[in-house]
């Protein structure tokens, strides 16, 4: 970094992610020669850092650091002037993909899936999901306060078979009649490895609330054709049918139940940036 063009004294800086975005409350600090600090400042929102003292003319290091993200270092010389622009600069997050920035996020159900999978007879499996679902996600500058809300139509479960379907609607499994509705509402993040979170949640089902875990990854973001920013995930939880009163089974053959004891739920979600989905 060199001092370039600014007409007033002091510093100034914008600090960016790879993907664009204004990394916030990012920090600033130049040392001189010796090692001594001589200016500390502050992005604001749009990840602006300005400070109007001026700098004595020398030789300065530049690093600018922020929680979450791998620090950038670089030399600087300041100029009679007293001004340093340091200019652009970009922040790569440690260990993996760039997160989306902070707000809410709307999930778009004509681009996300939620899916069930049920072992069958003990040899194959029998592939659900459901049609109708909505939620939101709220993602906090300190990621771990992120939070995600959802839910899902009981009735639009859709399995390819228009009995079996009819079946899985009734009081045997999840009797829409009185349990209309699931939800999933989180409690807690925790990082899992690169890309990768924990989230720890209550799924309301069938009348019953327990704790469900979601092993969740990040796909990155990106803009769509329709002027919005959209994010995706993939997540995934193993669900025990006896922990939600879904006792129905029916044994065939040789003590060999119908249906599996556990359902395998995968989510694939795309979320747009805003409170609302657009109108396209």
């Amino acid at each position: 970094m060199t001092s370039t063009g600014a007409s007033a004294a002091g510093v100034r800086a914008q600090v960016r992610t790879r993907d664009g975005w204004a990394v916030q409350h990012a920090v600033l600090t130049v040392t001189d020669m010796t090692g001594s600090q001589v200016l500390r400042a502050s992005a604001d929102e749009e990840g602006v850092i300005r400070s109007p003292e001026p700098l004595p003319a020398g030789s300065y290091t530049v690093i600018v650091t922020a929680v979450g993200y791998a620090p950038v270092a670089s030399s600087a010389i300041v100029t009679a002037s007293g001004r340093l622009n340091a200019g652009n600069v970009v922040l790569a997050r440690q260990g993996g993909t760039e997160l989306p920035p902070p707000g809410a996020w709307t999930i778009d159900p004509a681009h996300s899936t939620v899916a069930a999978v049920a072992q069958h007879l003990g040899i194959s499996s029998v592939h659900g999901r459901f049609t109708e679902f909505g939620g939101r996600i709220q993602i906090a500058e300190n990621l771990a306060e992120s939070r995600v809300e959802a839910v899902i139509q009981a009735a639009t479960i859709d399995t390819g078979n228009a009995m079996r379907d009819g079946h899985l609607r009734s009081a045997d499994f999840l009797n829409v009649a009185e349990y209309p509705e699931l939800t999933y509402r989180s409690t807690g993040l925790e990082p899992a490895g690169p890309d990768r979170w924990t989230v720890h949640g209550e799924l309301s089902l069938h009348g019953v609330v327990r704790p469900v875990d979601l092993d969740l990854s990040y796909l990155g973001s990106g803009p769509d054709p329709w002027g919005g920013t959209r994010a995706a995930f993939h997540a995934t939880a193993d669900l025990r049918r006896d922990d939600f009163k879904l006792n129905y089974n029916q044994v065939v053959a040789a003590g060999i139940a119908a249906i599996g004891t556990t359902l395998r739920v995968e989510l694939d979600i795309q979320a747009v940036q805003g409170e609302s989905l657009p109108a396209v």
